[in-house]
């Protein structure tokens, strides 16, 4: 299949161009108008396809449900906004739920799905602070250990690739090296780290951030904290939501021109309740949430932020005409940065040959006019 655009994103700006998909992969990529194009574009934007590696959930499923049928509606689903491909990403709970949520996710990737691709398993917690747990459950926070981890990573079939913990409570960042060593992105978050702790973890193989500015110390000019080290660690990558409720426009621009255009990272941070009518009722983590008129979702107890039900298009959009970041910082970091960040760079995040065909088709007002997944077109 080929097709075509002139406005087709290649290292790093738009070229007039053709794409020609093959088996799955970016087969070659010519000039515009050299052979005979199956769909042209025209003047549409064609970018690379959307990771999103910290995402609980869509269409009332929660990883943490493991329910194979919820799985595939969710990967079959958020094609819809372009993503395409996703960690799975898992929320403090018992052990028991935990193990039953990653053989979930390893049972589905090894018997098939349709959609975006499962690039493996986000773990959020349990492994976190008790004063920036946020929506996650207290009572199953616990200290991090390697022989507990190892239990998970088993039962995940190994396809455990980041976690969140809060690298503070980690001994002799025991869990931090481990995981380092062994493939897992450690990302610092629900963390009461001070910056100086922040910069250890750094040395022992912490190379990300969750969801800058939420869970995590604030910036002070006397205490810099996790934010500070956010702005300050210029090789370490940094989630951010980009839905205009976990932080300002300006606070997003600060970050990401702080970042530059290689390690900051988009994230939704979608919850179960994405997808589901507003003033919608669920249940996270044994905690009631609601979805507000903004499409946050806030804690009914306390009323406290507990995650988006955003869309990455919509995340993008929001980037560019709102928090007024260049197009390729925006755009890096739902595409090249994320990929880098878990190791899959070399097949995913750049419309380049030998690729995986994981590539959108954006209209002007940023919606989706196609999303291809491995060279299928998915609508």
């Amino acid at each position: 299949m080929i097709i075509q655009s002139k406005q087709v994103w290649i290292a790093d700006q738009f070229f007039p161009a053709q794409i020609e998909m093959e088996d799955g992969k970016i087969k070659n990529v010519l000039d515009y108008g050299t052979k005979e194009v199956d769909v042209d574009y025209g003047e549409k934007r064609i970018v690379p396809g959307f990771i999103d590696i910290h995402c609980h959930g869509a269409y009332e499923f929660d990883t943490n449900d493991a329910n194979e049928e919820g799985l595939r509606r969710w990967t079959k689903g958020i094609v819809d906004e372009g993503c395409t491909s996703f960690l799975a990403t898992t929320i403090t709970q018992s052990v028991e739920v935990l193990t039953g949520a990653v053989k979930n996710v390893a049972k589905v990737m090894r018997e098939g799905y349709e959609g975006a691709e499962i690039l493996g398993i986000h773990f959020e917690g349990p492994y976190l602070d008790m004063k920036y747990k946020g929506a996650q459950p207290e009572q199953y926070i616990v200290k991090p250990t390697i022989e507990q981890f190892k239990a998970y990573q088993e039962a995940a079939e190994g396809h455990i690739k980041y976690i969140t913990m809060a690298t503070e409570t980690d001994e002799d960042f025991a869990l931090t090296e481990y995981c380092a060593k062994n493939g897992v992105t450690v990302s610092i978050g629900h963390s009461n780290a001070t910056y100086e702790q922040a910069a250890m973890a750094w040395a022992h193989g912490a190379k990300s951030m969750t969801h800058v500015y939420n869970g995590m110390t604030p910036f002070n000019h006397r205490a810099n904290g996790l934010v500070g080290a956010a702005y300050r660690f210029r090789t370490m990558y940094g989630e951010i939501i980009c839905d205009g409720n976990h932080s300002t426009y300006a606070a997003l621009n600060n970050f990401y021109m702080s970042k530059g255009p290689d390690y900051s990272i988009m994230v939704s941070d979608a919850l179960m309740a994405k997808g589901t009518p507003i003033g919608s009722h669920h249940i996270f983590g044994g905690n009631e949430i609601e979805i507000y008129p903004d499409g946050s979702a806030h804690l009914v107890s306390t009323k406290g932020l507990a995650g988006s039900t955003l869309n990455l298009n919509k995340g993008l959009r929001i980037l560019v005409e709102k928090a007024m970041v260049p197009f390729n910082y925006a755009l890096n970091s739902v595409t090249i940065n994320p990929a880098t960040c878990i190791g899959v760079a070399d097949r995913k995040g750049s419309i380049q040959v030998g690729k995986d065909a994981d590539i959108v088709v954006l209209n002007d007002d940023y919606s989706v006019e196609q999303t291809y997944c491995m060279g299928k077109p998915q609508k």
